[in-house]
């Protein structure tokens, strides 16, 4: 779809590491010097199959917070976090309760699981508070779960699908081929499976078979064997965190002659299989081989702070952090009403990508570049974390963003 956005109402707001806040320049000197913390929530999964993912994603908004607070501030105030381990859907939603009445929050930044995503999202509703969604890829949650407070930084399920989709069926691993897919039991999975489903139907696939997998699964190789009888032409990982290592290096070692891709890698999940064993086209929302200016100085910035390379989890906590402090400084203060409104004007942001990004006021979902990998043999590798090759971006330079954002089918209602 087009852009037909009013043209007067954009502007590039910058988030490069160390970069100083457009929003924070010209504001009226008592703005400016008001004092005391701006305190913001940030939850996440730091236990379970989302551990490893929860802990970059702290690392990411303490490097952002770090380089706002560097740089005077958001209008002369400070940015204070106040972190929590969100554990499951039944603590999160407690959790955010309590940061958003007791702990003086103002509004919340995270969270990975889809099932704990809409249980904040539910809670920040209610309180008219505004929760950024740093993790979530659930195309529920941009449809019949969508609110108006209630923004996505995270791509959508089907924003993967069609990433690697479009690779996919370019390597001829669609039309006409079947599919075995193994899927992560939670919210999320089924919403993935789902949005596969219809993209392999849509483009002349089918299912040689297809498994649900509990998140806590170490051993594969009951699904492994299951695979080698179906004798597929694809095999699908619908899996989510340390799921997809264990899957893949399992996998590689029983040396079927399947090919493997999926929709959702996690890059600690791909350095963590070892050389050789990580293969395949998968979709990414950011990587660290993205070639512009924003990215490097992120990545030079994350690495002489923690001595490594970013994940695209932290990608996304640091943006969501920095986009955040943009429209407070913007608007003098931070009423979420009024940061959801000026979220939906279609203001632009620079999230460290080709092209700037834009929330989407039909389901808030942050309309973005996306990118295809295709994974490395380990003769390819020149160190342990070299493990993909960039394929490309999605969509085209000349195509709208727009192309590969959820369908706007109606299930997402916004009130007026």
């Amino acid at each position: 779809m087009p852009f037909n956005r009013d043209l007067s109402r954009r502007r590039l707001l910058q988030g490069a590491a160390g970069a100083t806040l457009v929003s924070s320049l010209g504001m009226p000197a008592v703005l400016r010097a008001q004092s005391g913390p701006i305190r913001i929530g940030h939850l996440t999964p730091l236990t379970g199959f989302l551990g490893p993912l929860g802990e970059y994603a702290q690392l990411g908004v303490k490097l952002a917070v770090s380089e706002i607070n560097e740089a005077g501030g958001v209008n002369g105030r400070p940015i204070e976090l106040v972190m929590e381990d969100s554990v499951n859907p039944q603590t999160a939603s407690a959790k955010a309760e309590r940061l958003l009445t007791r702990d003086d929050v103002v509004l919340i930044i995270g969270e990975i699981s889809s099932s704990s995503g809409l249980a904040i999202g539910q809670v920040a509703n209610r309180l008219n508070r505004i929760f950024i969604n740093t993790g979530c890829n659930s195309d529920e949650l941009r449809g019949a779960g969508c609110n108006p407070f209630m923004f996505h930084v995270e791509a959508a399920n089907s924003m993967y699908v069609q990433t690697a989709g479009q690779y996919l069926l370019e390597n001829g691993l669609v039309e006409g081929k079947s599919w075995y897919t193994l899927t992560a039991d939670y919210a999320f999975g089924h919403d993935l499976l789902r949005v596969a489903r219809n993209f392999l139907e849509k483009n002349g696939g089918t299912f040689a078979g297809e498994d649900l997998v509990a998140t806590d699964t170490t051993d594969f190789s009951p699904f492994i064997l299951k695979i080698r009888r179906a004798r597929p032409d694809v095999v699908i990982s619908n899996l989510s965190g340390n799921q997809v290592t264990n899957f893949i290096k399992q996998y590689a070692e029983f040396g079927l002659p399947f090919p493997i891709s999926g929709f959702d890698i996690p890059t600690t999940a791909a350095w963590a299989a070892g050389p050789g064993a990580f293969s395949g086209i998968w979709p990414s929302v950011w990587h660290h081989r993205v070639d512009t200016e924003g990215s490097k100085a992120f990545i030079t910035a994350f690495v002489e702070e923690y001595g490594k390379l970013p994940e695209n989890q932290a990608w996304g906590d640091y943006n969501a952090m920095k986009i955040v402090a943009a429209a407070i400084g913007e608007l003098g203060g931070a009423d979420s009403p009024e940061i959801a409104d000026y979220l939906r004007t279609g203001v632009e942001f620079d999230v460290l990508k080709h092209r700037p990004a834009f929330f989407r006021p039909y389901d808030n979902q942050l309309v973005q570049e996306m990118y295809a990998v295709r994974a490395k043999s380990a003769e390819q590798m020149e160190d342990a974390t070299d493990v993909y090759e960039a394929l490309g971006t999605v969509p085209l330079p000349d195509q709208s963003l727009e192309i590969i954002a959820p369908p706007r089918d109606g299930a997402c209602q916004m009130p007026a």
